[in-house]
């Protein structure tokens, strides 16, 4: 299975499912797996910053690679970012041996200037192996490390593995328009752009250049539908399904509850069996739960009249 700078769509970025106990659900992630397959994704990453991937020890995370990859045919992208490179080379190797197609990259919050970043991803390709194909994740709102669109070009050309960017700057509408203006011109090679933040910007993403989304958003259906409208060229009809998803893809997005919003949803959904975190972890409030129905009831309204109009 090959992914490369032409690779599009939607990749779901998976939570790792856990029992109420803390033990991890891998018949959930049969499931989930399952569930994204209906809903007509391209791909899964796993252990990103919405799977806890910090929550699980060594073992733990290549038998939760081996599950995701095991269950799909999908093409499974494996978060390996951690503060030693010993760790992520042990990491992307195993997940490499186990039949993920590639692995995914995430500056250290540590990193400052311009020849820092630089360096570090160089550093990162050489420790997993340049045979292993990784996707740049550029999340300044998380990581706090700045990647200008000249940065990234040179992370690019320094590193022939370097396919995808995973885009999650904000606000970031101008970093693809000018990340494709360098593919235009010839001064950065074609790479492909999945973007993030929960999708909050998706509709727009696409009109600037991107390929699709990398996102953990719980209707990953919805995400391939926009893509396909807004590939297809159906703006409007794009425009219309995102509107509707807006007020609750604000609620999801809030910081600090967004994943215990999301592990609420795709439980109803039947995706997971719980909505538990790993501790430490956030849960929501019987209010909070509330909200979230209310907010789901007007989707699915919303939804039905655009269907039978």
């Amino acid at each position: 299975m090959t992914l490369g700078s032409d690779t599009k769509g939607v990749f779901a970025i998976a939570p790792t499912p856990f029992e109420p106990n803390g033990a991890i659900d891998w018949n959930s992630i049969d499931s989930m797996v399952d569930f994204y397959e209906r809903c007509g994704v391209d791909g899964i990453t796993v252990l990103g910053i919405m799977g806890e991937a910090p929550k699980l020890d060594g073992a733990e995370a290549i038998a939760v690679v081996k599950r995701f990859v095991q269950r799909t045919k999908k093409p499974v992208i494996v978060g390996v970012s951690t503060p030693g490179f010993a760790a992520m080379r042990s990491l992307a190797r195993a997940s490499a041996d186990a039949g993920a197609p590639a692995v995914m990259i995430a500056a250290q919050p540590s990193l400052r200037t311009d020849d820092q970043i630089v360096t570090y991803f160089r550093q990162a390709s050489e420790a997993i192996g340049e045979d292993i194909p990784f996707v740049l994740q550029d999340y300044p709102l998380a990581l706090t490390v700045i990647m200008t669109p000249s940065v990234i070009r040179r992370i690019v050309v320094d590193n022939p593995a370097c396919f995808m960017l995973k885009h999650e700057d904000w606000p970031g509408l101008e970093k693809i328009s000018t990340l494709r203006g360098f593919q235009t011109e010839g001064s950065m090679r074609p790479l492909s752009i999945l973007t993030g933040n929960g999708a909050l910007f998706l509709d727009f993403e696409m009109e600037r250049g991107a390929d699709g989304a990398m996102t953990g958003y719980a209707f990953p259906d919805m995400l391939v539908d926009v893509v396909s409208l807004s590939r297809a060229g159906k703006r409007a009809e794009a425009h219309d399904l995102f509107d509707a998803h807006l007020p609750y893809l604000r609620y999801e997005h809030q910081q600090g509850v967004g994943l215990a919003v999301r592990k609420y949803v795709m439980m109803k959904r039947g995706a997971i069996a719980s909505d538990a975190q790993r501790k430490p972890g956030s849960a929501l409030s019987a209010k909070g739960k509330a909200e979230v129905d209310f907010l789901l009831s007007r989707l699915e309204a919303r939804q039905r009249q655009a269907t039978e109009g």
